[in-house]
Formats: structure tokens, C-alpha cells, sequence
């Protein structure tokens, strides 16, 4: 049985189960495509063992399928949606969520001449190579075992890790672990970002708090994102404003109001291009949808 049959057997059986103990761990089954859905991607890494998944990062749009895997290095409102999937042969993926600690650890270990710079990026998809998909194999296996998981777990996360960091990707995964990369400067703009979405946000501060001139760290920010901080931001308020609605939080109006607009129309518009339909009418369709689950 090769490492891609053993890792969709594995994700069968674990998909949907409790995480490990840090809940960083994780398996994904889906039966069938599925719609767009908006969601804030923090760093993870993710292989697809079976089927196919499409996501949207502002005006670019990529895939990732069988044998590939997807690494995400900084906070990103990714709009996704199973492409293939069915009964017979799921959509399964299987990851872990990157922590900066980890890597940072690692960092230490590795030899100065693998370290080379890179332009900071926020996304990136590769083919997997051999040795990665026996990483998560093992990885998931451990979920058959609780007594082992708590002291190799550990040791099993540490080697996927090491072997991001020598892989495809290495240049960028190591920026998340370096305080002082490209990356972590503009990984902190992105969290001042998210935390504070419904204030109005002035990129020279932001440029500010980063060290960076303002030219710089719009070049920098649109690398990692590919797009700018007011188009970062505007994604997520309307993804905040669309978990409010679904949640019943309140009037859509105030909703709007409450996650940074002035104007009731700029966020009818705006809410509309992005979801498909004005805030009331998708606060309909999503009651229906979820009354008919």
C-alpha cells in the first residue's frame, strides 16, 4: 500500500474526530462539492489525499488536488469550495496548524546555508513529495494509539515541520518562525488588522508599527496577501458581518454599523458582490439552508 492509500484509509476513519491534544491536528471528509464558503485561514499546512478543492485569495484563484498540499503562512480570508468529491471517492485532506514556536525551535537546527531569504508570501501549493506523505501517516496513525500520541505526537508534528522547512515551500515556512522576517512584520499588521476591522485604519501607522516605509510595506503586504490593507480589511468585516447574520445576531443594518460601515447601501453593495446577494435575502437563504440540513 503506498503512503496516499494508506493516508485516505486513515483520513476515513479519523475525519471529524476530536483533535489531538493541542488540537492542531486535523482530517477532512467530503462527500460531495461543495459551495463557496468565506473563512479566515490562519498558518496551516494541508494535503489532499483525494479529490480536489478551489480556493479564491482576493482577484487569484488556484486549486489543489491528490498528492498536493497547500501551506498558508499568514492569516488570509480565503473563499473555498470542494471541487471533486462523491460517496464513492470523498474529498480528504489532512493537516496541522503551524505554530511559530515550533518552527522557531527548528530554526536553531538548521544549517545557515539552508536559510536563504525569500519575498514574504502568504500561500503557496506544491506536489508532496514521498517522505512528507509518510510524515502524515504516521502522524495520523497515532490517532489509533492515545497512550503514544502524548509523547510522539509531538516528535511526529516536529519532523512534518523539518521536512516544510527543507521542502518546496522551506524559504516561506521559515519566514513564520523568524521574529524579525518580512513575513512576522507584516503578520503583525494582519492581527492589528483583524483585531481592530471595524476601526478606520491609517497605513502609515501601520507602517509604523511595522518599521517599514509605506511603499515597502504595501509591496510586502500585497505579497503576502495579494491585495492591499483596505481590501484585506473590507474582507473581513463582511466575513464578521456574515457570521453575525447567520448567528441572528441582530438587525442587518446594525450589523453592518457594528463591523465598520457608515453607509447601509456601500454594505448592501459590498456584502452583495462578494456573497452573491444583499445581507437580508442571505440572512434568508442561510435560515433556509440550515433549516432544511
Amino acid at each position: 500500500m503506498s503512503s496516499l492509500q494508506a493516508l485516505q484509509a486513515l483520513i476515513q476513519r479519523h475525519a471529524g474526530s476530536a483533535t489531538d491534544r493541542a488540537g492542531s491536528v486535523f482530517a477532512v471528509s467530503v462527500q460531495a462539492p461543495t459551495e463557496i464558503q468565506h473563512h479566515v485561514l490562519e498558518p496551516t499546512f494541508v494535503v489532499v489525499a483525494q479529490g480536489a478543492k478551489r480556493a479564491m485569495l482576493g482577484d487569484e484563484v488556484f486549486e489543489y488536488r491528490e498528492g498536493q498540499f497547500l501551506v498558508v503562512t499568514v492569516d488570509l480570508p480565503i473563499a473555498g469550495c470542494v471541487i471533486q468529491a462523491s460517496p464513492e471517492l470523498p474529498y480528504l485532506a489532512a493537516g496541522l496548524k503551524l505554530q511559530a514556536a515550533t518552527i522557531s525551535s527548528l530554526l536553531l537546527e538548521m544549517d545557515p546555508a539552508d536559510m536563504a531569504a525569500s519575498e514574504p508570501a502568504g500561500f503557496a501549493v506544491s506536489d508532496a513529495p514521498e517522505e512528507l506523505l509518510d510524515t502524515v501517516v504516521r502522524m495520523l496513525r497515532l490517532k489509533d494509539s492515545p497512550r503514544d500520541a502524548g509523547v510522539l505526537g509531538p516528535l511526529v508534528e516536529r519532523e512534518l515541520v523539518w521536512r516544510l522547512l527543507h521542502g518546496a515551500q522551506g524559504a516561506m515556512v521559515r519566514q513564520i518562525g523568524l521574529a524579525d522576517s518580512r513575513l512576522s512584520q507584516i503578520g503583525r499588521a494582519i492581527r492589528f488588522i483583524r483585531d481592530h476591522h471595524a476601526e478606520a485604519i491609517s497605513i502609515p501607522m501601520l507602517a509604523d508599527m511595522v518599521a517599514m516605509s509605506e511603499s515597502s510595506f504595501h509591496r510586502h503586504f500585497r505579497g503576502a496577501t495579494t491585495m492591499s490593507p483596505l481590501q484585506y480589511q473590507k474582507l473581513i468585516r463582511l466575513q464578521e458581518a456574515r457570521a453575525r447574520i447567520l448567528s441572528d445576531a441582530g438587525d442587518v443594518a446594525a450589523i453592518g454599523y457594528s463591523v465598520g460601515y457608515d453607509s447601509p447601501s456601500q454594505f448592501s453593495r459590498e456584502y452583495s458582490r462578494l456573497f452573491g446577494a444583499p445581507p437580508g435575502r442571505d440572512k434568508l437563504r442561510l435560515g433556509l439552508r440550515a433549516t432544511m440540513a
